[in-house]
């Protein structure tokens, strides 16, 4: 089995990682930006408003995250929707992607402790479900979790008894990565496919994304596994890839350059690369913890600004991960 296809198994087989319900955050493998602070929903929420006030984005927009986990990032961009322009709850919608039953079945369970009948929340089991003519999509570490390939000098890795051997030949990936100048590392699968059913998916939208990587690929494997906050190297010899198998999470650091070359091959424009910090500060994170700390009082504006210095840190999550957006229409 090539290796792309034993991470797919790995992460959404039937007993794949993303299978069922994984807690994230203290208690799981790995921190989110999502785990760390509302205020990163409330500032993708507060972009959202911006963007319908100057007129891309519709009322009547469907604000639909990918890859939703529990629902908390969506849940908290209504959050701040509600706070910040109440009336638009009256005619935005939203709704996730989420291949899933268990998990869409979480998400329903959720949003109805959260909002009860005030947010009717939509599922699509798959992008290529969506037609709409305005929409804005969110995902949160999304790009890091495509099966990839691993390529070693000329070779593909395929997988034999839990063990990576590099014996197979594949000139498309062989192709890649030349163009990305790669004498190893991995070559992600599924980019293109992504793209397009993007592009079907609604006549005019906006598509944002955050994850770890850079701008170039890393001529060395990133692929590595979480487990209980550890991170071990894929080729680690402590680690064994049997038992962590489909229990833990596995990933690698995203080569922006495939996923913008990807969009921009559908004719979709990348209109904005820029690191976390940079993205957040711009889109006005600090605004709302001042009207926060206007509100809420000194001590709960503290607590909060503690949490959200974690996702602009550079030192933390503030340089390590990156806001990529696209636009169509």
């Amino acid at each position: 089995m090539r290796f792309s296809d034993y991470m797919n198994d790995w992460l959404y087989g039937g007993e794949g990682y993303y299978a069922t319900y994984r807690p994230i955050g203290k208690h799981g493998d790995f921190f989110t930006a999502v785990s760390t602070s509302k205020f990163f929903g409330g500032t993708i929420a507060k972009h959202i408003i911006s963007r319908i006030d100057e007129g891309f984005l519709s009322p009547d927009t469907l604000v639909c995250e990918i890859g939703a986990h529990h629902g908390y990032l969506l849940a908290d961009i209504i959050e701040f929707v509600h706070t910040l322009r109440p009336q638009l709850l009256q005619t935005l919608r939203f709704g996730i992607v989420e291949r899933f039953e268990a998990l869409r079945e979480a998400q329903k369970n959720y949003f109805d402790e959260s909002f009860g009948n005030a947010v009717a929340l939509e599922h699509y089991s798959d992008l290529s479900e969506v037609r709409e003519k305005c929409a804005f999509f969110i995902a949160n570490e999304i790009f890091d979790a495509f099966g990839c390939d691993l390529f070693y000098k000329g070779k593909i890795g395929r997988v034999e008894d839990h063990k990576v051997v590099f014996d197979l030949d594949d000139p498309e990936i062989t192709a890649l990565a030349e163009k990305y100048k790669q004498d190893r590392g991995e070559i992600a699968r599924g980019y293109e496919s992504f793209a397009h059913a993007m592009k079907q998916s609604a006549g005019r939208f906006e598509f944002m994304s955050f994850d770890y990587g850079e701008l170039q690929a890393r001529s060395d494997f990133s692929i590595r596994v979480y487990q209980n906050h550890q991170v071990f190297p894929l080729f680690d010899e402590a680690l064994n890839l049997a038992e962590a198998f489909g229990k833990s999470d596995i990933t690698y650091d995203v080569n922006f350059s495939h996923v913008k070359e990807a969009f921009e091959a559908e004719g979709i424009v990348c209109a904005q690369y820029a690191t976390q910090l940079v993205a957040l500060i711009e889109m006005g994170i600090l605004d709302l913890l001042a009207i926060l700390k206007e509100h809420a009082g000194e001590e709960i504006y503290k607590q909060e600004l503690e949490k959200a210095k974690i996702l602009i840190t550079p030192s933390l999550m503030g340089e390590r991960f990156k806001m990529v957006r696209f636009v169509k229409g």
